[in-house]
């Protein structure tokens, strides 16, 4: 998550910085949006169900709400970081903004792994979590949804909490619940069926029709799986997945020139995205190492995993056949590899333009949660997809206006916006 000495929140500040410069911001302005405006961390003891006590460590950063309440997601992973929470929570700000969905950024986490914790244990965590920040989250301030490693029964205890301490029901204070508890339509689908509407309209600005190109895709968790159904409805076809492997706690890639099978796939995964090595090789597949997705000869590349996977040193390893890098994950690309992909003039669709459709069919959750009425799934996709075709038209627009590559472009975008939202509130 955090390795090789990296740092997500200084990359995420680099990013700002350099979109300052460009914006010509006051140096007020750039002093409030380069850091969180609340971060909150705090102990989680949690009775195992061996008679022990364990201590877990939890976060929330609220990086921005000057255009409406903080959203982002909580993750459950081992190696989370105060650092990568900061950091995606200022992307979530940027993301909310490039959408223009009236939300602000906000992130959370626990340094835990729930592969190694029983159903009442990962219970316990939830509950806690919110416990610890009940005053500082709801529906009008801070609303929460699920992320790396916590689903929909996660979000669910969460929300039985917070109502429980408020002493009402609130569907609002949450996203990514279970349809029917407050749940949106289309919501497990929204992440990477939003990723590869960015790739439909980048296809059509090169001229390129989707059945005539090849996709390889890092990560098989929720986002890659239905990236993969849309990009396959559309005629392309993907050769390369990868997944990680709990048992040996290293990713493998699976590869099949012909073209994966989706449905194959899903039968022989785990409900963490973990694909069974030696029943992918039964039906075919090439298992090979964990980095071998990004040096596939296609045309797409479509990163779904975790931050810091396109680096300067596997950017070189991409082939020159590849035209477009969709950022399905957050913080995929460092800005040294950024700047190859750049001068290859590779058509890079940023993570927080590429990946909205989650926090995009998160906002439209939460106006149906508040309102106590909810849409029918084909209403809630082609909302999604009105609203992510419209912000990639603007983006990509921009960047042809002004020569800008596309995560300039975006950052542009989304900065100004938020910047002049705290002048308009009076805060710089």
């Amino acid at each position: 998550m955090n390795t090789s000495g990296f740092n997500p929140f200084e990359m995420a500040q680099a990013q700002f910085d350099s979109v300052a410069d460009q914006l010509g911001l006051d140096q007020s302005v750039r002093d409030l949006l380069r850091n969180p405006l609340r971060e909150y961390q705090f102990s989680i003891p949690i009775h195992m169900d061996d008679g022990t006590t364990k201590v877990f460590r939890g976060f929330r950063v609220q990086h921005n709400d000057a255009r409406g309440p903080s959203k982002g997601g909580i993750r459950f992973h081992p190696a989370e970081t105060i650092d990568t929470v900061r950091a995606l929570s200022m992307w979530m700000t940027w993301k909310c903004a490039v959408v223009d969905i009236p939300l602000g950024g906000g992130k959370g986490g626990v340094i835990c792994d729930p592969h190694n914790l029983s159903a009442k244990e990962q219970e316990q965590v939830c509950r806690t979590w919110v416990r610890q920040l009940a005053k500082n989250v709801g529906p009008l301030s801070d609303v929460p949804a699920p992320d790396v490693m916590t689903n929909a029964q996660h979000m669910l205890w969460m929300l039985d909490e917070y109502e429980h301490i408020h002493g009402g029901h609130f569907p609002g204070f949450i996203t990514g619940k279970p349809v029917g508890m407050g749940g949106s339509l289309g919501r497990t689908e929204a992440t990477g069926y939003g990723t590869v509407f960015t790739i439909r309209e980048a296809l059509k600005e090169l001229g390129i029709r989707p059945s005539d190109t090849t996709a390889s895709v890092q990560g098989f968790g929720n986002v890659a799986q239905y990236a993969i159904e849309l990009y396959e409805q559309l005629g392309g076809k993907v050769i390369c997945v990868s997944s990680w492997d709990q048992s040996d706690q290293k990713a493998y890639s699976f590869v099949k020139k012909e073209g994966v099978s989706l449905k194959d796939l899903q039968g022989i995964t785990d409900r963490f995205g973990g694909i069974d090595k030696a029943k992918a090789a039964e039906l075919g597949y090439d298992v090979l190492d964990g980095d071998i997705w990004i040096e596939q000869e296609v045309d797409i590349l479509i990163p779904c995993a975790l931050e810091n996977q396109i680096t300067g040193d596997t950017v070189k390893k991409i082939s020159k056949k590849v035209k477009i890098v969709a950022e399905g994950a957050n913080g995929p690309t460092t800005p040294a590899a950024d700047k190859i992909l750049a001068e290859r003039n590779i058509f890079t669709i940023p993570d927080f333009l590429a990946n909205a459709g989650g926090v995009t069919c998160s906002y439209f959750e939460q106006v149906q949660s508040n309102m106590n009425y909810f849409w029918e799934k084909d209403d809630v996709l082609s909302r999604l997809d009105l609203k992510m075709t419209s912000a990639f038209i603007a983006v990509s627009e921009l960047a042809r206006k002004r020569k800008l590559y596309m995560r300039d472009a975006a950052y542009v975008i989304a900065i100004d916006r938020v910047a002049q939202a705290c002048r308009d509130r009076g805060w710089v």
